[in-house]
């Protein structure tokens, strides 16, 4: 059943909102003037305003973006459309065959009732969607426009369901020992480029431990870049409130500032 809000049902609401980006790129000079990089960036930019309030546990926040975000990949989807010669409705009805094509244990006969047959059922409908097997790797597509982190650990699902992957965290945990041993080794040989790809291997393999810990990279990483301002304010704060410039300080006297902004961090 279609909810109601502001007086429209939730069908009626999206038509709405549908004719209105329609009409902005026809009669907006601003608007008209979009190309799909550019309201490609702009998704990308909503997309991570709404991870941001959801990580700021803000519900109206959260409700917010997520219709700037609707409203961005609505716009997207019109530009998209002047060249494809499908019309927004068409895009959208083809999202729908997907998602049902792509659950035939919920809209058909197929049985799935777990979590694993769930995902092994949906890799297998897509399989038979390509028609045919890829001629590179199989994860050769996986994720290529995100971000590093993101694909990384994306990547690392993928492989696990093909039946590559680590056991625990403590194995994680040494591959990652080992490739800080392999940029150490670089390093004392001099050899810049080396260390730097050795560098990448090492992140690739910490970027996977956070989900042998239950937990998400890009939200884990998130919250450190966050603690970290957080800290760094007060590291500010400290020195301002002594007379103290920071980049007067030696190392010493950042390390002490640090570990007092830690400390006063805990006790907060």
């Amino acid at each position: 059943m279609a909810t109601r809000s502001g007086g429209r049902t939730g069908s009626d609401a999206f038509a709405h909102l549908i004719a209105i980006v329609a009409e902005l790129r026809q009669r907006c000079p601003w608007d008209r003037q979009q190309t799909l990089p550019e309201a490609a960036r702009h998704l990308l930019e909503e997309a991570y305003e709404v991870v941001d309030a959801i990580t700021a546990e803000d519900p109206d926040a959260v409700a917010e973006e997520l219709g700037d975000l609707m409203v961005q990949a609505l716009f997207a989807a019109t530009i998209a459309s002047e060249s494809t010669g499908s019309a927004v409705p068409d895009l959208l009805e083809g999202a729908a065959k997907k998602l049902v094509g792509r659950h035939p244990h919920v809209y058909g006969d197929t049985k799935a009732s777990t979590l694993e047959e769930v995902v092994e059922l949906w890799d297998q409908v897509k399989a038979a969607e390509k028609g045919k097997a890829p001629k590179r790797s199989s994860l050769a597509k996986t994720g290529r426009a995100l971000p590093a982190l993101m694909r990384a650990e994306k990547l690392g699902v993928k492989a696990r369901r093909r039946g590559m992957d680590w056991k625990d965290a403590r194995e994680v945990l040494s591959k990652i020992h080992e490739e800080l041993d392999e940029v150490t080794r670089a390093l004392d040989a001099g050899d810049q480029a080396a260390a730097a790809d050795e560098v990448g291997d090492l992140m690739l393999a910490i970027a996977n431990l956070p989900r042998f810990l239950g937990r998400d990279a890009e939200q884990t990483l998130r919250r450190s870049c966050d603690k970290f301002v957080t800290r760094f304010g007060e590291v500010e704060r400290l020195a301002g409130s002594r007379g103290l410039k920071l980049a007067q300080l030696s190392p010493q006297e950042l390390e002490r500032l640090w570990q007092e902004a830690k400390q006063a961090g805990r006790n907060s």
